[in-house]
């Protein structure tokens, strides 16, 4: 019999706790993401975390140790050569990625934008690295008037698409986004995901839609979510998770629109019967602050985030296990707009312990993974180690 009859899993994406023991090799130097944020504001007040015993890891300024943490707390070092969204999620549910996603961080290949002009027949504006909604504001009234797609890449291997919902109606959007994942999907692309970014509005009033699409390479192995499945286990993804992992493994999916949509949508979950796991991603974080080197506005995020918590704690049960942890870094007082590569914080907490302790230091992601996968009695994953039994 399972020790608890639901784990949730939050993701708070790139939220990382200090840079990791190679982060050099990823061009990476005294990065910081919580660390930073804290002294570029003058402390975080996130006194939920700090029950949890956020600070009890690594000291975040505003954020006091806990005397008796409410959960086993600890950090994690990515095994895989990577530091990206996908990298980092297949990680945590039990993989382990030894050559990197490709980043285009100077643009696509000319011979790859004339095969999309060719097939698509509309020229191709844009394609450099930008904000989805700075890039629109840049180059949206050039795509109404000449129906030319708005190509463009963050620091995460991804190629977006940015079109007019009334200029390429979103079925056409759509099939260009697959041809676009069909020739991307080897060397020499090799790109995590292609998104589709639609939007409405008039030139300087440009809004994107909630008709986003992900299409994502299907991860390389079986992973911990597809044993919980075919194990009749539930898996409920919530926000881009199932993107991420191209639907493998999940058996409801549930799109977000933002952190405090997240946060909302796993309330309405912890209401729910169900057995398995939940899984969050909170995206603003990275894709709002971390990107865009905002230390005010993702310290501002982290106490809105902070703040909800009460509100999972209050539905939680002695069935319930939480666990909290990032993917990687992205560390908004560093150089450039890439991610960065740092260790994560990892906090587990459920009603049912006296009180939490210091858990070894994890050297892969992989163990939440082997460790969701023995709780409910499924196969292990190839990689990580379990620390259920370190659960008392």
């Amino acid at each position: 019999m399972a020790e608890f009859k639901r784990i949730h899993v939050l993701v708070m994406d790139s939220v990382g706790i200090g840079e990791a023991p190679d982060a050099a090799q990823f061009d990476d130097y005294d990065v910081d993401t919580f660390g930073h944020i804290a002294e570029a504001t003058g402390g975080l007040t996130m006194p939920n975390m700090a029950k949890l015993g956020l600070s009890n890891i690594k000291e975040i300024k505003g954020v006091p140790k806990a005397d008796k943490p409410m959960a086993y707390y600890t950090k994690m070092q990515e095994a895989s050569s990577g530091k990206d969204t996908m990298t980092g999620h297949w990680e945590i549910m039990g993989l382990y990625i030894d050559t990197p996603f490709r980043v285009f961080e100077h643009g696509f290949p000319d011979e790859l934008i004339q095969r999309i002009e060719e097939k698509t027949g509309r020229k191709v504006i844009g394609n450099k690295p930008a904000s989805g909604t700075e890039i629109i504001d840049e180059l949206g009234e050039e795509h109404v008037k000449t129906g030319a797609l708005i190509i463009y890449t963050s620091a995460d291997s991804v190629l977006q698409i940015a079109a007019h919902e009334e200029v390429v109606p979103l079925k056409e959007l759509y099939e260009i986004c697959e041809f676009c994942r069909k020739i991307t999907l080897d060397d020499p692309y090799m790109l995590g995901r292609i998104i589709a970014r639609p939007f409405i509005g008039e030139p300087g009033n440009f809004t994107r839609t909630a008709n986003r699409h992900d299409y994502a390479l299907k991860p390389f192995g079986r992973t911990t979510m597809n044993e919980l499945k075919d194990a009749g286990l539930d898996v409920i993804a919530l926000g881009k998770i199932s993107d991420i992992y191209d639907g493998e493994g999940v058996t409801k999916a549930v799109r977000t629109v933002s952190n405090m949509d997240g946060m909302d949508k796993l309330v309405e979950v912890l209401d729910e019967p169900f057995t398995g796991i939940s899984f969050l991603n909170l995206v603003d974080f990275d894709a709002l602050y971390g990107h865009r080197r905002d230390p005010e506005g993702y310290a501002k995020a982290l106490e809105d985030y902070d703040a909800r918590l009460p509100e999972v704690f209050a539905k939680l049960t002695d069935e319930d296990l939480l666990i909290i942890t990032a993917d990687h870094g992205n560390d908004p007082t560093y150089r450039g707009t890439d991610h960065t590569r740092e260790y994560v914080p990892l906090l587990v907490y459920s009603p049912k312990f006296n009180g939490g302790y210091e858990l070894p230091l994890r050297s892969t992601f992989a163990d939440i993974g082997a460790t969701v996968a023995e709780n409910f009695g499924v196969k292990l994953p190839e990689h990580g180690t379990s620390f259920l039994a370190d659960l008392k």
